[in-house]
């Protein structure tokens, strides 16, 4: 695939899929522009003096995410990564932290997508989401009811977008992971067959396939991820 001087928004990118994914870009010859929680992230991020890190970045900020795409005009692709995870059954699950799942993983989505829409150029452009597998099979979302119904609506969204941005040439997709592997879910998960698990490198060509101009045709679709598990 090749990116050769194509500008792409990556969120996320300083995490472990994103990592990959900007690893990926990069030696695809892409230019990539990443935001950063906090300034702890942004000096751990082995690709931060190859890339335009956006410091301190809330994504569920309207001015956060004007201040990420500002200024940029001559937008390839924009990718979210970004997200977060809860745990905890409905009865343990006040208001609050339903609102943080939807900010952190429907809002951000929605706001970075909508930016993205404002800095394509002419010929269009390329919006990869992420949502999750418990987004896709509501029953393996016991115990993180409010984290599975985010992670649906994202799936809702780019389905509902894709068709929304169509005549434009704005191709919308989002893959969406089972477990990823990654050292902290190995942590939390010692016994679990590693192994079944998609790689980051495995998941980052998925999104840089459905980034790429290579990608002509496919729109609106969620891909699953999800390795062996």
């Amino acid at each position: 695939m090749d990116f050769a001087n194509r500008l792409i928004v990556v969120t996320g990118g300083a995490g472990a899929l994103g990592t990959a994914v900007v690893a990926a870009l990069l030696t695809a010859g892409a230019r990539c522009r990443v935001p950063a929680f906090s300034d702890a992230e942004a000096a751990a991020f082995p690709y931060a003096r190859r890339v335009a890190m956006v410091p301190r970045c809330d994504l569920a900020d309207e001015g956060d995410v004007a201040r990420l795409y500002g200024g940029v005009t001559d937008l390839w692709a924009s990718i979210h990564i970004a997200g977060g995870f809860g745990m905890g059954p409905v009865v343990d699950t006040p208001k609050g932290e339903l609102m943080r799942m939807l900010d952190t993983n429907l809002v951000s989505c929605h706001l970075c997508c909508r930016a993205a829409l404002g800095a394509f150029g002419a010929d269009g452009g390329r919006i990869v989401n992420v949502t999750a597998r418990p987004g896709l099979e509501p029953r393996l979302g016991a115990g993180m009811t409010a984290y599975a119904a985010s992670k649906a609506a994202v799936a809702a969204f780019t389905q509902g977008l894709a068709a929304e941005v169509a005549a434009r040439g704005v191709l919308v997709n989002a893959i969406a992971p089972s477990i990823i592997d990654t050292a902290a879910n190995r942590a939390a998960m010692p016994k679990a067959d590693h192994d079944a698990w998609p790689k980051p490198e495995e998941i980052a060509a998925t999104i840089a396939f459905l980034a790429s101009p290579e990608n002509k045709v496919t729109t609106g679709a969620i891909v699953p991820v999800y390795g062996r598990s």
